[in-house]
């Protein structure tokens, strides 16, 4: 049975009778401890932990407002309350400045203080549990969860610490998956409005007059259905981040006055004429080359130039595959909490073969295969049965085995005057090879079941003694060697 944690409070008077007395009346709810100085205080302070500082305010030597100064300087969550016989305002506020909780007059009323000490502990809880919290947040949407050690990400952790205090609208692109949404969080916590609200909107979720209002509120009877006013995003945003994901899909006429509120930072809503001001920064997002999509008129130029300030392409993971140990690791961790499961570990044949993918949907597809991996699996360590068959599928024949992770397609094989019979077998050798000639191992690795390799390898060593045979009738045939011992 666990014995519950009393807390410790720490009782700093130079009058033997006040330290006795406060002992006894505390010492059930509490563990006491006594100090008859200051520098003895910060002596017991620095040697245990403490709860609560309880002291006089007028003591030789040391007073208590410099006590408290001094304890909370290197313990600033100690909750600390001062006791005098001589109370007056300048000492209150005084003792307030410093950090006090709160001041009370000798004689103590015994029950006010129990009532005081309990007030106070649960503040302090409640304040450690809003700090983890912000911790918690700080650790969900700052760079610590965008996971990237790979040169090109360090590029792009270098524009978004720089590019976050300033007020300049930053538009986010790379494809679907990459982690937009991610980057753009991480730009409000890591800016001046981190205190502000973060409101995003998903434009192509919603339809061109929905978005519309959406964005900017409307009045009541703008439209069938409006019973009533409702402030849009861009008020709820206010004083905060507003994030735009897929701003490329959004219609002309809603681009148009987006463009408005850059530029003027008011708007009406919808079926309103009485003008909005709004003090929000812009983040946009999008998986199109919004560039591109200006030159084809489909998005409004000067639009683009107001939005595309500063500029942060996020890298598909085909082009960081160095990453993906790193990203593997991370989200087995996170998968095997989550589900109760012990995994570890992933093995190198398993990396190797997950690197040969194109990886279409990116992060979130490899999150998405990890989370699939981590519940299906059987064993203490993934590996490269536990992926899903249709990756395996994907890469089988278009990995080059021997060189890396680099996918190398097949088609580009034959057009190098390999036909695909002979890349494939090429690739079976190359496995066999890599695995010292194991063939359960490099049946693993090439996604394919042991009897169908040893019925490819038949085949080669049945065509070896045909081409053999035919340049030389008397020459002998070989053994069918297997080291899977």
């Amino acid at each position: 049975m666990t014995v519950a944690h009393k807390p410790r409070v720490l009782i700093v008077d130079d009058d033997r009778n006040t330290r006795d007395g406060l002992q006894r009346a505390l010492r059930r709810g509490y563990d006491v401890v006594l100090a008859e100085s200051g520098d003895r205080a910060l002596q017991i302070l620095h040697e245990r932990g403490v709860d609560v500082l309880l002291s006089d305010v007028r003591m030789p030597g040391m007073d208590g407002v410099t006590l408290l100064q001094r304890a909370r300087a290197h313990h600033p969550d100690l909750v600390s309350i001062l006791l005098t016989a001589y109370g007056n305002v300048e000492v209150a506020v005084e003792a307030m400045k410093a950090g006090a909780y709160d001041f009370l007059m000798k004689p103590v009323n015994l029950d006010h203080l129990d009532l005081l000490l309990q007030r106070a502990l649960r503040s302090r809880d409640v304040e450690s549990e809003n700090r983890q919290l912000r911790e918690e947040l700080d650790h969900k949407y700052g760079l610590e969860n965008i996971i990237g050690a790979a040169p090109v990400m360090q590029d792009m952790f270098d524009i978004i610490r720089q590019a976050s205090p300033s007020q300049a609208t930053v538009l986010i692109q790379g494809e679907s998956g990459t982690g937009k949404e991610l980057v753009a969080h991480a730009v409000h916590r890591l800016s001046m409005r981190s205190k502000g609200p973060f409101v995003a909107v998903h434009c192509a979720a919603l339809s061109d007059t929905l978005l519309e209002s959406e964005l900017f509120g409307h009045e009541k009877g703008a439209f069938t259905g409006a019973v009533a006013r409702r402030k849009g995003r861009f008020e709820s945003a206010d004083g905060g981040t507003l994030f735009l994901d897929e701003i490329s899909e959004i219609d002309p006429s809603v681009q148009v006055k987006l463009l408005r509120v850059l530029e003027e930072r008011c708007f009406e809503r919808v079926g309103g004429s009485e003008p909005v001001e709004v003090d929000i920064r812009l983040v946009a997002a999008t998986n199109r080359d919004l560039r591109a999509w200006v030159d084809q008129g489909r998005f409004r130029e000067d639009l683009f130039f107001r939005l595309d300030v500063v500029n942060i392409t996020m890298p598909p993971l085909r082009e960081r595959l160095d990453d993906l140990p790193l990203l593997c690791g991370h989200f087995m961790a996170e998968f095997a909490g989550r589900n109760n499961k012990m995994v570890d570990g992933i093995s190198p044949d398993a990396i190797e073969l997950l690197g040969g993918y194109g990886w279409p949907g990116n992060i979130r597809e490899l999150r998405n295969t990890i989370e699939k991996m981590v519940v299906l699996t059987r064993g203490d360590r993934l590996g490269v049965r536990d992926i899903p068959v249709n990756i395996r599928q994907a890469v089988r024949g278009t990995e080059g085995l021997g060189g890396g992770r680099r996918p190398r397609p097949v088609a580009a094989a034959a057009a190098g005057g390999h036909s695909l019979a002979d890349t494939e077998k090429s690739l079976i050798l190359e496995a066999l090879a890599q695995q010292g000639g194991n063939r359960t191992k490099a049946a693993d690795v090439l996604g394919i079941s042991r009897r169908t390799l040893h019925r490819k390898l038949k085949q080669y060593e049945q065509e070896e003694r045909a081409d053999s045979r035919q340049v030389d009738p008397a020459a002998g045939g070989g053994s069918d060697g297997d080291a899977d011992g």
